[in-house]
């Protein structure tokens, strides 16, 4: 819009009539652009928000943003993956969901507590037992192990109750026949996940408010 100028000399007092079109017109002006004088620039859209649950999604991860799994192909592989805890991590895993997405199934940790948890995830021959070594049965033809790092020994905090260690045999999924909960060890807990054949895709990250690990697998048909 071009601007308007006034004359000089033309300083005489206008009626209220003129004086409400003169407003309208220099408010109009103000938002012509970004080069025009008294431009405003548009408002920055929104954020999108850090989580939003899809459907009838039992996991309530499906999340947007910085979430990998906006990623297209699925960006995984069958090597391990790790990752340190932060240096005043002391978290409680409180609950573990499997839930089915589009080409992926999805484990999620729950966790309460300070900090941010490590990880090291990795395909083992035979699932066993921090410790005792003891076998592990875990349905599948595949085995992938799930060893969080910075893990307060449950109990040292009251308000926080660990994972009652169920086993979730989940229906519905392609890739995740079953994940076994083993409790606390020496700062570190593990779960297997039984998975529909050896060596599929997998990918881990973490996610905050409220602290939680990810571990996708990948369908047997994307592979």
């Amino acid at each position: 819009m071009t601007s308007t100028r006034t004359r000089p000399g033309a300083r005489r007092p206008v009626g209220r009539a003129a004086t409400a079109f003169l407003a309208l017109t220099l408010a109009a002006c103000a938002g012509t652009g970004p080069d025009g004088p008294g431009s405003t620039a548009s408002p920055e859209p929104a954020s999108p928000p850090a989580e939003s649950t899809a459907g009838d999604d039992p996991t309530g991860d499906s999340t947007t943003g910085d979430d990998p799994t906006s990623d297209v192909p699925f960006a995984a592989d069958a090597s391990p993956d790790t990752a340190d805890p932060s240096a005043d991590a002391a978290l409680v895993v409180t609950d573990v969901r499997v839930g089915r997405h589009d080409g992926f199934d999805r484990v999620v940790l729950d966790m309460e507590g300070t900090g941010a948890a490590g990880w090291s995830v990795e395909y083992v021959d035979a699932a066993a037992d921090d410790g005792s070594g003891d076998p592990v049965a875990v349905d599948g033809d595949g085995v992938l192990q799930v060893r969080l790092s910075g893990m307060a020994m449950p109990g040292e905090d009251p308000d926080i109750t660990e994972y009652d260690g169920a086993t979730i045999d989940p229906e519905g999924t392609e890739a995740v026949e079953e994940v076994v909960y083993r409790f606390w060890f020496e700062g570190y807990t593990t779960a297997f996940v039984g998975v529909d054949e050896p060596g599929l895709p997998f990918r881990v990250f973490a996610l905050e408010d409220p602290a939680r690990v990810v571990v996708d697998v990948q369908d047997p048909a994307d592979g």
